[in-house]
Parts: C-alpha cells; structure tokens; sequence
C-alpha cells in the first residue's frame, strides 16, 4: 500500500474501517466488503449514482476518466472534495452516500440476474 491509502484510514476513522485493494495501477477501497471509493494516482474517487452524483455536481468535481484505445472511459466515481482529508464528520457523511451508491448498484446486479 502507499502512504496515501494508508493515511485513508485515518480520513475515514468515523466511517469504520476500510481495506484498500490494488487494482489496475491504483487501489480500490473497501467498506464491509464493497467497493465505495478507488485511488488512481493519488486522487480519491467516490462511488456516485444517480441519487448523489449531485452532490458531485455542486462540487465542480469531475468523474474518474481513463483512455482506452484512444477513447475516453468514464465510470461512476467521482473526484472527492478535498474539504473531506480536514473534516472527519465531512468524511464520513461523503463516504457513506457513496457507500450506499454501491450499496444500490449492488442490488440493481442482483435484480438483473433474476
């Protein structure tokens, strides 16, 4: 792990615990076994849905974006706002709407299979 998501836990130490998993170049983040966050050269992305992408919005924070094959991807994570490395509470509250939005996606992959 890197200092940076080691220093996660601490971020996030009002949220509960977390796990940090490497993953194409960066790392995924990991509340009770689901992904709510990823680490790609050190900037923090969080999980966004319809619901909360929003929040986002208001922000000016922009998606996660990477080239494929001279294409650019965007997937549903979302820059965090770096008021939330200073704010334990702020923290918290960012990390679990983004939880939920995987909590959400999750249970929208479950429904699709049925």
């Amino acid at each position: 792990m890197s200092e940076y998501t080691d220093y996660l836990h601490d971020v996030f130490e009002r949220f509960g615990p977390i796990t940090a998993h490497r993953m194409f170049g960066g790392h995924g983040i990991y509340h009770d076994g689901l992904m709510f966050a990823l680490v790609s050269d050190e900037t923090l992305y969080l999980k966004a849905d319809a619901e909360n992408v929003g929040d986002f919005e208001r922000e000016g924070l922009g998606p996660f974006e990477y080239d494929k094959g001279g294409k650019v991807i965007q997937i549903a994570y979302y820059q965090a706002p770096e008021d939330l490395f200073e704010d334990r509470e702020l923290a918290a509250a960012w990390a679990r709407r983004s939880f939920d939005a995987a909590l959400r996606a999750q249970a929208g992959k479950r429904k699709s299979r049925t």
